[in-house]
């Protein structure tokens, strides 16, 4: 399971993001995008100590600041099994390119029978 694929899925549902600084934000991911930067809505954020807490309508983390992920078990639950589908859909091997062109290959492939010397 790739962490960007269980990003997508989590997107609507409520998570827990840890910064390398210590801070932790707790809201309802809107969106991700490839490197990892995070959109949340409905945010708690805790200071390193716990001591200070700030509400936040939405807030924008820069994804090389995130230390630590936590989203439900269901978001995992869900990503797993479309990962079992889209790999039950299609047998491995099934149009990777196989079987193209001529059947003996090009011509400076071609095996020593098939050249007629005169």
């Amino acid at each position: 399971m790739l962490p960007l694929s269980l990003l997508k899925t989590a997107q609507g549902h409520p998570m827990l993001v840890e910064l390398k600084n210590g801070e932790t934000y707790n809201g309802h991911l809107v969106n991700c995008d490839t490197w990892m930067n995070i959109h949340l809505r409905e945010v708690i954020c805790t200071s390193k100590d716990g001591d200070r807490f700030w509400r936040m309508p939405e807030c924008y983390i820069r994804g090389n600041t995130i230390k630590y992920l936590r989203v439900p078990d269901e978001v995992i639950d869900k990503v797993q099994e479309e990962t079992k589908s889209r790999s039950d859909r299609k047998p491995p091997g099934v149009g990777r390119g196989r079987g193209r062109g001529r059947e003996d290959g090009p011509w400076w492939k071609a095996s020593k029978r098939d050249w007629a010397w005169p």
